[in-house]
């Protein structure tokens, strides 16, 4: 380890920053937010610093660095474009053993400032000790994505609750154990639903029972149509945490192996006339697991909520009494449209949008065809590609021209996307010697013209295949 990472307090303390560029914009402003008075020498200032000196939020001495400006100073960060004034701050500051900083010369620091994500009073910090500030900034990205700004709000709970727990719990193991179930399970969960006051109740309430015993709940989360990049972060967390993961078929494998390891996997997925689990066992299959104590992952491909039966899903939790949430997903059509180029809204061709399932729960077609074939709009049919024949004569018979355009995309935002373009009138000859693969998507409509112009997924070069 060549750095020892440390947390270092300077609220109230003096700190000097020499330089009034960019740089000592960024820099001035973290040690403010961390309480501390800063004082700014340079001979010239940037907007945004002059700005904060006019309103004194920063002491300011207008000037070159001079020896005397590390008298009763904490830290100092050198933030200059003159590689002569950065070296004689080094090396005055480290003979007064105050802690120095010079921007992008790690050979001249006693320390380096990380990449930080803040989730005060919870703070990250990433360092690649100088040698590579670019891929600190990479690293902080990929952190950010998995952890919500309600880590914040959940720490600042818990360490109002800090006395009485140690005073409930005598051995610091059982502490452990408690704050363990705490921070992952319910109480977290509540205030990461913005549900902060029930959050302390329940806090309150596992403190004075003394033990916090399993309470199941069941996340219904959209897995998006998928790429696994389109995930929320919300989803990938609890995704994450879950014990058991109820899975549909158009979940694609890169985003369930985005899933707790060690997870129980249960496989419901469904295909027209063969559905490995009936929708009604399906409901009662998340009941029991959720009362066995259990966090059940309900994956689904796109969004729960189109299409995606999660309506009749938490119809049957909420009559059971088991806690849920729901996690909204990119649905297929807006991951269709984006990879495809194909935008269903435009203000010269399309000025609506509707989305459509290709079959009834009965199984039939029997749809309103005389609004779907509305001109100015587009329709996108889900679960169509059975019907395909029915749809294209159907919204023909209903008016529409023989000639608006039509596409149907497969397994879009994947490695195996491909898209099939035609009109209403010849698009069961274009795919009449193709093998096309579910999940499908029809498109029908003006906007299908603007496919070729706006193309630009790759899928091949995207993932990284040959």
């Amino acid at each position: 380890m060549d750095l020892l990472p440390i947390f270092f307090s300077v609220r109230d303390r003096r700190t000097l920053v020499v330089g009034g560029g960019e740089v000592a914009v960024r820099k001035a402003g973290l040690l403010h937010e961390a309480g501390a008075e800063v004082m700014i020498v340079s001979p010239q200032l940037a907007p945004a610093l002059q700005e904060q000196v006019s309103n004194s939020v920063y002491q300011y001495r207008c000037a070159t660095f001079e020896p005397s400006d590390l008298a009763g100073v904490a830290l100092v960060i050198a933030a200059t474009d003159d590689g002569e004034v950065n070296r004689q701050v080094s090396e005055l500051a480290q003979a007064r053993n105050i802690p120095v900083n010079v921007v992008d010369n790690p050979g001249l620091c006693s320390f380096v400032m990380p990449s930080i994500i803040d989730r005060s009073p919870v703070q990250i910090a990433v360092s690649t000790g100088g040698a590579s500030p670019v891929l600190a900034r990479l690293l902080r990205a990929k952190l950010e994505s998995a952890i919500p700004a309600a880590y914040g709000r959940l720490a600042q709970l818990v360490e109002g609750f800090r006395d009485k727990v140690k005073a409930r719990f005598n051995d610091v193991n059982a502490r452990r154990n408690f704050w363990e179930k705490i921070l992952q399970g319910e109480v977290a969960e509540l205030v990461f639903a913005g549900k902060e006051e029930q959050a302390r109740d329940a806090l309150e309430a596992a403190v004075a029972a003394g033990d916090d015993s399993p309470v199941g709940e069941v996340y219904l989360v959209g897995g998006g149509p998928g790429d696994p990049d389109l995930l929320t972060f919300r989803a990938l967390r609890l995704m994450q945490q879950a014990d058991v993961v109820v899975h549909d078929r158009l979940v694609s494998q890169q985003v369930l192996d985005l899933c707790r390891r060690d997870a129980e996997r249960i496989y419901v997925g469904k295909e027209r006339d063969n559905h490995a689990l009936p929708q009604e066992q399906i409901n009662m299959l998340l009941v029991r697991l959720a009362q066995e104590g259990k966090r059940v992952c309900r994956l689904k491909g796109g969004d729960p909520f189109i299409f995606g039966r999660g309506g009749e899903e938490i119809e049957t939790l909420a009559a059971e009494g088991v806690n849920f949430q729901v996690v909204p997903g990119i649905t297929a059509a807006i991951g269709m449209s984006s990879y495809a180029g194909i935008p269903l809204t435009h203000r010269d061709h399309s000025q609506s949008v509707t989305f459509v399932t290709g079959h009834l729960k009965d199984g039939t077609m029997n749809l309103n065809w005389n609004a779907l074939a509305q001109p100015n709009q587009t329709v996108v049919f889900y679960m169509g590609l059975k019907g395909l024949a029915v749809i294209c004569e159907q919204m023909i018979q209903h008016g529409r021209s023989p000639d608006t355009p039509m596409a149907l995309v497969q397994q879009a935002t994947t490695p195996r996307q491909k898209e099939f373009i035609g009109t209403l009138a010849t698009m069961t000859q274009v795919i009449e010697k193709e093998e096309i693969k579910p999940p499908t998507l029809i498109v029908v409509g003006e906007v299908v013209r603007l496919h070729k112009q706006f193309s630009w997924f790759e899928p091949h070069s995207y993932y990284g295949e040959k």
